[in-house]
């Protein structure tokens, strides 16, 4: 069950950006409980969803240029460098909090410039793992960081809601910065050669795909015109494209998260405890569910099929949560959500890094990183604006049958996504 952790590199990574995430998703679920303290109640839902149009226009800016950053660069130095801004960042926004806040804007400001670092630390991460693990072992490796990124998404805004509820916003963007200091001693403790395109794993094995490699490609250099031979792979794979498509419709219809604070102030009335237990409540699912899918990734062929059904259910779960006026009610349909996409996030990562060749990886990612970092950031704006004219509850239950019909959409015009198997697209 747990065949890449034998991995020395890939535990370390993986033990290190568990400790990160788990800081990071506590931030964010502290951005979003600040803003809406720092704002008139008329203009909360606007104001909270300005944090993810805030977020996503560094990641449309710098996608392209970070991708090619990391089939350019050493992967593991590249995350080096944007794990220390955004330890820096997250201090920033600590000592400026402690020190007394009244405008949100600084908090907009500081949470742009670690989007722009994540821009480059996404792909370089996504790119570094299949150079850490043999090709066997990508599937367990991919389902084994869809576990501890779940653990982390459930421990983080937990915490988040007991450290903001007893001590204050400021602490919880303190803890976050030191976590990121275990992810930066965890690179520092891999080896040197870890974080190279075209490596090999442990042992020297060469754990490149042989189908995709170009043989005499080499390394891309640092231009315009790799960053578009990227751009045009992506548009080029019906299939990756239509997993790109999935991710984007998805997450920007289905954005409840962002209207979270209203739902925990106002309609439900729990406070800051119970609201760091809804923030967490789709990892909770995310967690149960990732722990069948490291065995059940290998055992299931219709792959294709089983995206499919598991996007409409994420937006299914969130219509249920629009609906919902009670706790318990709305703690289990954030989980299905949780539960549905992780199964969906299993499956469109692993077609995407096995359908990529390895010097192609991080440009992939990088286009990616636009579609599933851009869907959810500009779905908050989208939800806000919406609630802010129509009303939280029907910003979300429209977003959920909107996001069951941009799948069915996809699903019915991409015959190869349908007929992914385990083998490999027909």
């Amino acid at each position: 069950m747990f065949a890449a952790l034998r991995h020395r590199n890939f535990r370390l990574l993986w033990l290190g950006l568990l400790v990160s995430f788990s800081g990071s998703l506590m931030q964010n679920a502290a951005i979003l409980w600040h803003v809406s303290l720092l704002v008139p109640d008329d203009r909360r839902a606007l104001a909270l969803g300005m944090v993810g149009l805030v977020r996503v226009v560094p990641v449309v800016v710098f996608s392209m240029l970070s991708g090619v950053a990391a089939d350019v660069y050493d992967r593991r130095r590249l995350m080096l460098v944007t794990q220390t801004l955004m330890a820096i960042f997250a201090a920033a926004l600590a000592a400026i909090t402690w020190r007394g806040l009244h405008s949100v804007w600084p908090v907009y400001a500081i949470s742009a410039a670690s989007a722009a670092a994540g821009a480059f630390d996404l792909p370089a991460r996504q790119a570094l793992t299949p150079n850490l693990v043999p090709r066997e072992d990508l599937p367990n490796a991919l389902t084994l960081n869809t576990i501890m990124f779940q653990v982390a998404a459930v421990t983080g805004p937990a915490a988040g809601g007991i450290v903001i509820g007893q001590f204050g916003v400021a602490w919880a963007y303190a803890i976050n910065a030191v976590s990121f200091l275990v992810v930066i001693v965890a690179l520092l403790l891999m080896s040197a050669s870890a974080g190279q395109t075209h490596r090999a794993g442990e042992g020297g094995r060469d754990v490149r795909d042989e189908r995709h490699e170009p043989g005499a490609s080499g390394k891309a250099a640092f231009t315009w015109h790799a960053a578009m031979e990227g751009l045009r792979f992506v548009f080029r794979a019906p299939l990756i494209r239509s997993t790109m498509l999935l991710d984007f419709f998805a997450t920007f219809f289905s954005s409840a998260m962002a209207l979270l604070p209203i739902y925990a102030q106002d309609i439900l009335g729990v406070g800051a405890h119970g609201y760091g237990w809804l923030y967490a409540a789709p990892a909770v699912g995310a967690m149960l569910t990732s722990a069948a899918m490291v065995r059940a990734v290998d055992w299931i062929d219709r792959r294709g099929d089983w995206l499919i059904v598991a996007v409409v259910g994420y937006g299914v779960a969130t219509v249920g949560f629009g609906l919902s006026r009670s706790f318990w009610l709305s703690f289990f349909f954030l989980a299905m959500t949780g539960a549905t996409d992780t199964v969906s996030m299993v499956f469109r990562n692993l077609i995407r890094l096995l359908e990529t060749p390895d010097h192609l990886r991080g440009r992939m990612v990088g286009v990616n990183m636009v579609f599933f970092m851009g869907g959810p950031q500009l779905g908050e704006l989208e939800a806000g604006l919406v609630a802010q004219w129509l009303g939280p509850v029907v910003s979300v239950v429209t977003g959920g049958v909107a996001c069951v019909a941009a799948t069915i959409w996809i699903a019915a015009t991409t015959p190869a996504l349908r007929g992914y198997r385990r083998v490999g697209a027909p």
